[in-house]
């Protein structure tokens, strides 16, 4: 039987790298899937794959700084699937780059908004919606970046993959009395846009290679399915936690 049989989630960031894995292993595991991020062509595209392979989903694209866009997803789980069982809020960005002193205030604030503002909208909607199901995972996309390691000219993404940690400890703790798990995914270096753009030339991805332990970069796929142990019953005593699927880049000294 397939592990996310008969549950909903909703899958943010799903255009593309982790977010569009996830979302497609998901509904390979039988979950019925909302699939939100801002291209809608990409959407469109994720949504009929997953439909011709014979699973269920339906596509929002929107801007989840915006916080009606968070509410439309929940309302659209709802609306065609029942409810609400899984959250996986991995929409992000790279945001600005550079020494603090040259990051504009509007840059800091658009990363921010998209990484952990975006989140928390998310969030606000989600769980009302999973208190009814009785048991429900929500995770978040944080990062070693600001978490384990300091990188130079990332000190936006940093400060806001940071606080998704403490956003999901409070959750974690109001809600898990009601059956809600509240989980930090932490994933390493991943071949993604988002990853490529951060070491945009050979040699930064070599450099960045050699952080890690495993002495490579993941592959969304990866991350996708530590996502899915997450959302699933076999983490069904797992939260407030961080998983680390980082290739050992935040330990690694080598």
């Amino acid at each position: 039987m397939s592990i996310l049989a008969s549950k909903t989630a909703i899958v943010t960031g799903a255009s593309a790298g982790i977010g569009y894995e996830a979302a497609k292993l998901f509904a390979r595991e039988g979950a019925n899937v909302i699939a939100v991020a801002r291209s809608g062509g990409k959407l469109a595209a994720l949504v009929d794959e997953i439909v011709a392979a014979g699973g269920k989903a339906y596509a929002l694209a929107g801007d989840l700084k915006q916080e009606d866009v968070a509410k439309e997803a929940v309302e659209l789980a709802i609306g065609h699937f029942g409810g609400l069982d899984i959250a996986f809020n991995n929409a992000g960005t790279l945001g600005a780059m550079g020494e603090v002193a040259g990051i504009r205030a509007a840059d800091w604030h658009d990363t921010l908004d998209t990484n952990l503002s975006s989140a928390f909208f998310c969030a606000k909607y989600q769980i009302p919606a999973m208190l009814k199901r009785g048991s429900a995972s929500l995770i978040f996309t944080s990062s070693f970046v600001g978490h384990t390691i300091g990188m130079p000219g990332m000190a936006a993404y940093g400060a806001s993959k940071a606080g998704l940690v403490g956003l999901a400890r409070t959750l974690a703790v109001e809600y898990g009395a009601h059956g809600v798990r509240v989980n930090v995914l932490m994933p390493g270096g991943t071949d993604t846009d988002m990853g490529r753009a951060a070491a945009s030339t050979p040699e930064a991805r070599a450099f960045v290679e050699g952080l890690h332990a495993t002495k490579r970069l993941a592959q969304p796929a990866e991350i996708a399915r530590a996502a899915l142990f997450l959302a699933s019953d076999a983490a069904s005593f797992v939260t407030g936690s961080t998983l680390f699927v980082d290739g050992g880049v935040s330990m690694s000294k080598t």
